[in-house]
């Protein structure tokens, strides 16, 4: 037998081996068990930094006589966050001892606004961190930025740490744009987080219901807005090619009514005028509307509440409306 045949059948035969032998792992490993824990892990809706960084809208009073009243190094920093070491106005004759919590509050001011009909919402108190008391004097103590949602100023405001729960995430009904109103209380967004106009999901909105409306903490909202509102720019009701428009022909046919941008003309006969799309919707309810996401209340004020966006079929506007569910 010549070497050259003796090679190809002895490969021959080591690469059937091979193939076997794959197959026989192969088979092996196809019938190993998997073992998948069906434990499910509940979310909440909100995390630390919406639920504690959120602001509010309130109407009532707010105390000033605690605040921040100096820095460990102020002689070079006006602006502080996580880490710093802050003097606040609250000593040992304040009760204070090392360990005590702060939240750290600054009111910015009142809010006012075209997208409600409530008198007088309030106005708006900015949530910017948190301090830690590490060392307590007769009329002032040293507190520690545990956490930073801004800046922090001299000046700014201190408060007891607001006890809050977030909802938790639970299954939602299909999204539907075109869902019917519940008949329940509704109101609008007035105005957003950090003044923002264009929104989207896990973004924060205050909106003008609040417990005088039944609004609580974990409701539901749909955010709706009137059919065929919302544009960014302005909308052009006549869009609608005329039939006497020109480029929208050819030499044979002059004039546009064949154009596939021409509406129908009035008439069982189309010998009346071109209907344009402001007269193709005076005959149909004024109350239609688009439903353009969900959100869900983390806190309640009196006129107000702060909100969390959940769900969204497309933008959220600042000015778009709110339904509880």
């Amino acid at each position: 037998m010549k070497f050259q045949e003796f090679f190809r059948k002895s490969f021959g035969m080591l690469l059937l081996g091979l193939l076997v032998f794959s197959a026989v792992v192969s088979a092996q490993n196809s019938r190993t068990t998997v073992i998948v824990s069906k434990t499910t892990k509940d979310f909440t809706v909100a995390g630390a930094n919406n639920l504690y960084c959120a602001g509010y809208v309130q109407s009532g009073k707010v105390d000033t006589t605690r605040k921040i009243v100096g820095a460990e190094n102020e002689q070079e920093q006006n602006i502080y966050s996580q880490g710093n070491n802050l003097v606040i106005n609250l000593g040992a004759n304040k009760g204070v001892r090392v360990g005590d919590m702060f939240a750290v509050i600054r009111p910015r001011g009142r809010v006012e606004t075209r997208w409600t009909k409530k008198s007088n919402l309030g106005f708006y108190v900015q949530e910017v961190g948190a301090l830690e008391v590490i060392k307590v004097k007769n009329e002032v103590a040293i507190a520690r930025v545990r956490t930073s949602c801004d800046n922090l100023l001299l000046g700014d405001l201190l408060q007891p740490i607001p006890t809050r729960t977030s909802p938790m995430l639970k299954e939602r009904p299909t999204f539907d744009a075109f869902g019917e109103s519940s008949g329940k209380a509704n109101g609008r967004i007035f105005m957003a987080r950090d003044g923002q106009e264009l929104l989207t999901r896990d973004q924060i909105v205050y909106i003008d219901l609040g417990s005088e409306d039944g609004a609580n903490v974990g409701d539901f909202l749909t955010v709706y807005r009137p059919l065929g509102t919302g544009n960014l720019f302005i909308n052009d009701e006549d869009e609608s090619v005329s039939a006497r428009d020109e480029g929208f022909q050819s030499n044979e046919y002059r004039g546009g009514k064949f154009s596939n941008q021409a509406a129908r003309k009035k008439g069982d006969e189309a010998k009346g005028r071109v209907v344009t799309t402001e007269n193709a919707k005076e005959d149909r309810p004024k109350d239609l509307r688009k439903v353009v996401g969900e959100l869900v209340i983390l806190s309640v004020q009196g006129k107000t509440a702060t909100a969390v966006i959940t769900r969204t079929g497309q933008e959220i506007h600042t000015g778009d409306m709110v339904e509880l569910q």
